[in-house]
C-alpha cells in the first residue's frame, strides 16, 4: 500500500496463523491515519482484511493507492461541506473504512473482488477512479 500524499509505503507481513502482529498493526493505524492533521485511530482489522483479501483475489503485485483511510471528525465534516458524496457518520471516523485505487485495475474490477469478500460495505467513485471499502454491513452503491 502507498499514500500519495505523504509518500509513504508500506508493505508488510501483519498476521500469521490467525494472530495479528502487534507493531505490522501499530504501522498500518499510523500508515492510515488522517494525513491532513495526522490524527490517529486504530484501524478495525476486519478492514484490513477485506482489503487484503479483495487484493489476493485481482491477482496483482501492485499495492493499493490508499487515498482516505481514518478521517478526524474535522476531515469528514470539511468533506462533507465540499462533496455530496461524504456520509455524515462515515466508518471512516471510526477507523472501520478506506477509499483505493489501483492502477492497473478498473473500479468495476476491484468493487466485484471486494463484494466477492461477502464481508461489508463496496462503494464505486468511478468518476474518481477509487473503491471504498469497509467492515460495517453488507451492501453496496456507486456505479
Amino acid at each position: 500500500m502507498y499514500s500519495p500524499r505523504t509518500g509513504e509505503k508500506l508493505d508488510m507481513i501483519y498476521w500469521i496463523e490467525g494472530d495479528y502482529i502487534r507493531d505490522a498493526v501499530n504501522e498500518i493505524t499510523h500508515f492510515m491515519r488522517d494525513w491532513r492533521n495526522d490524527k490517529v485511530k486504530p484501524i478495525d482489522m476486519r478492514t484490513i482484511d477485506i482489503m487484503a483479501a479483495s487484493h489476493n483475489l485481482l491477482d496483482v503485485s501492485e499495492p493499493y493507492m490508499l487515498l482516505s483511510g481514518y478521517r478526524s471528525p474535522e476531515t469528514n465534516a470539511m468533506l462533507r461541506r465540499r462533496s455530496r458524496g461524504v456520509a455524515k457518520n462515515s466508518l471512516h471516523m471510526k477507523g472501520e473504512a478506506a477509499d483505493l485505487r489501483l492502477a492497473s485495475r478498473s473500479v468495476n474490477q476491484m468493487a466485484k473482488a471486494a463484494q466477492a469478500c461477502r464481508a461489508g460495505g463496496v462503494g464505486r467513485y468511478s468518476r474518481s477512479n477509487f473503491v471504498h471499502m469497509d467492515c460495517g454491513p453488507v451492501r453496496s452503491w456507486g456505479g
